[in-house]
């Protein structure tokens, strides 16, 4: 927020000053004209009387002087005359006669030094009429000189001398002087008195635009509960409740759109995919939780962050070559080549345009597609798989058809072992077909179980005992150790199908295990479940085999299976079953020493009188 206005910059401050500049400009101009037309009037006035008393003086004085030419008393009347037309604005009268020679003078204290010296006054020599304003050189004042010549009245228009008047102008520009000071007082009273008064107008229309301002800075703020104050009916009244109206509208229109950000804030959250958007720069300005767990980040690491950089696509695209070309990629954020590790994104990219076409960012959603580009891995693989096991026999049968064909079913020797081997290799096809037929009613869920309960210890010491027999029967020696718990454990399950699992674990350990190998059996109760654990002394598997062994097709020793006969299915059948019974399969393995599946099934005990 910015610092407070200081009062000389403030819009009060503004009105008032511009009233008060506009109205001390207007009394000046106004107060100019009325001192300049004073003091014409008043100069002209004093001028004009002071002529018109100096004409009727200067007559006086032609007819005494005329009438009493040549005697002494003249000038002693004419002293007196003087004397008597002195006034306070008169400082110098005096009478020249013809000759030059002063005759008479208002100021008495010169008397004696002036009359009857010649005239030093220049102005008075050619005895004509002059009247002007000048700078006295003793007072350094102005005064008003008038020179009038004193003429007979007799009508021969002689010159009898001249009378000489020095009047005191200044006073009258005093009296102006003054005057305009009290004028220019009285203006600075005025304007005092009128910038309050403007203040105080000015206060009454800011008052509301201030309150106003501090209303649409709570608004900025967030703050809509106050309102501005409505005084009186006039335009700023007026606008007053437009604002307040308009600060309703605005708060309405927060409201809408504070709600649809939460509503878009949940969806963004609660999303399975992530969200990303950016602004036309292709930064990032929003990203939803999937998205940070995704991508593996903090949401204040990826915000201002380049969808380049973020996604790991700077060395491969750029943001024009995204927008004009670029719909969907495969991102792989594996961490490492474990399975549990890998991860498969899927990025879907949109352009955020206006309604000009402007585009002002994009938004990318992200699809964790790990799972179905491992399905469709796996499902890749199967078609391969099956291809391989189903063309390897067929081609075999093929071969010994295609001599018995040419002649070879005619040799008693040779036609009955290549029979044998197409009639084997036929067996193994239809083996693994019924396997791949099991499999599917299992994925497809139309695997029905035969449950029933049965003595668990008692169904694999009977399997332990086929295998027993089997021994005569094959070229490799080897050893079964049972591991059993005591107690009599039963258990609802499919016999036939729980069964085939055991077939399938102990086939395996007698493949893979060493001529004179053991092969040891535990059974065992836990807390809900029982265990059978079955351990062989064969090669093991190696560690990055260990989650794989029971996907289907999959062989650790590819050409040994297949030369022992093996489908590659028995493992992934027997954990679809164990999965049937909501039990769980697992292996342990050290490569080099042998290996251990082992299976738990759920399991209650139950007491013997449960069956009374």
């Amino acid at each position: 927020m910015k610092n407070k206005v200081r009062f000389f910059q403030s819009v009060n401050f503004k009105i008032a000053f511009s009233f008060i500049l506009i109205l001390l400009i207007s009394i000046e101009i106004i107060g100019a004209y009325f001192i300049r037309g004073l003091e014409k009037e008043t100069i002209n006035n004093f001028t004009n009387d002071m002529n018109q008393r100096v004409s009727i003086l200067s007559n006086s004085l032609g007819t005494t002087m005329s009438q009493k030419q040549g005697t002494d008393t003249s000038w002693e009347d004419i002293q007196q005359l003087l004397e008597n037309n002195s006034a306070s604005d008169i400082e110098e009268m005096w009478v020249v006669d013809d000759k030059g020679i002063v005759r008479a003078t208002n100021d008495v204290g010169r008397k004696d030094s002036i009359v009857g010296k010649k005239n030093e006054y220049s102005d008075i020599d050619d005895f004509s009429m002059k009247q002007y304003v000048a700078l006295d050189d003793d007072s350094n004042k102005r005064v008003y000189i008038n020179v009038q010549p004193i003429q007979s009245p007799t009508g021969d228009s002689a010159v009898l001398g001249a009378l000489y008047v020095k009047s005191d102008i200044e006073q009258k520009y005093t009296e102006i002087s003054d005057t305009a000071i009290i004028f220019f007082t009285a203006s600075l009273i005025a304007g005092v008195i009128s910038m309050i008064v403007a203040l105080l107008v000015a206060r009454s229309i800011t008052k509301p635009i201030e309150e106003m301002r501090q209303q649409a800075i709570k608004i900025a703020q967030g703050d809509y509960s106050d309102k501005v104050e409505v005084h009186g009916h006039d335009e700023l009244s007026q606008l007053a409740e437009t604002f307040n109206k308009l600060s309703d509208r605005i708060e309405d229109a927060q409201d809408t759109m504070e709600a649809e950000r939460n509503r878009l804030d949940s969806v963004l959250t609660h999303m399975t995919d992530g969200v990303i958007a950016t602004d036309r720069r292709g930064k990032v300005i929003t990203i939803n939780e999937m998205a940070l767990s995704l991508l593996g980040v903090k949401n204040e690491d990826a915000i201002g962050e380049s969808i380049l950089t973020l996604l790991d696509l700077e060395e491969e695209y750029t943001l024009r070559k995204l927008l004009e070309a670029q719909e969907e990629l495969l991102l792989d954020r594996s961490k490492s080549d474990l399975e549990e590790d890998r991860m498969i994104l899927r990025a879907d990219f949109a352009m955020i345009r206006r309604e000009s076409g402007f585009i002002s960012g994009l938004v990318v959603v992200l699809h964790d597609v790990t799972e179905q580009e491992k399905t469709a891995e796996e499902r890749r693989q199967f078609v391969s798989n099956v291809s391989h096991e189903l063309r390897t026999p067929l081609t075999s049968v093929r071969s010994y058809l295609e001599a018995l064909d040419e002649g070879a079913w005619q040799d008693e020797e040779v036609a009955p072992e290549f029979i044998q081997v197409t009639l084997g290799e036929t067996d193994r096809m239809i083996r693994m077909i019924n396997d791949l037929l099991n499999l599917s009613r299992m994925d497809s869920g139309n695997q029905q179980l035969d449950l029933e309960f049965v003595n668990f210890n008692e169904l694999v010491d009977y399997v332990l005992d086929r295998f027993d027999m089997m021994i005569t029967n094959q070229n490799k020696k080897y050893t079964i150790i049972r591991d059993f718990t005591e107690r009599d454990l039963w258990v609802e399950i499919d016999t036939d199908k729980i069964m085939q699992v055991i077939d399938n674990i102990m086939n395996n350990a007698i493949k893979y295990s060493p001529d004179g190998g053991k092969i040891t059996v535990h059974l065992l109760e836990t807390h809900n479940n029982i265990v059978l654990s079955i351990t062989d002394e064969g090669l093991g598997i190696p560690k990055k085999d260990l989650e794989k062994v029971f996907e289907r097709f999959y062989r650790v020793d590819k050409a040994r299976a297949r030369k022992q006969g093996g489908t590659g299915l028995g493992l992934a059948i027997s954990k679809e079953v164990i999965k049937a019974h909501k039990g769980s399969i697992w292996v342990e393995s050290v490569e080099g020493k042998g290996s251990t599946f082992s299976f738990s099934l759920p399991y209650e005990p139950y007491e013997e009188d449960w069956w009374e």
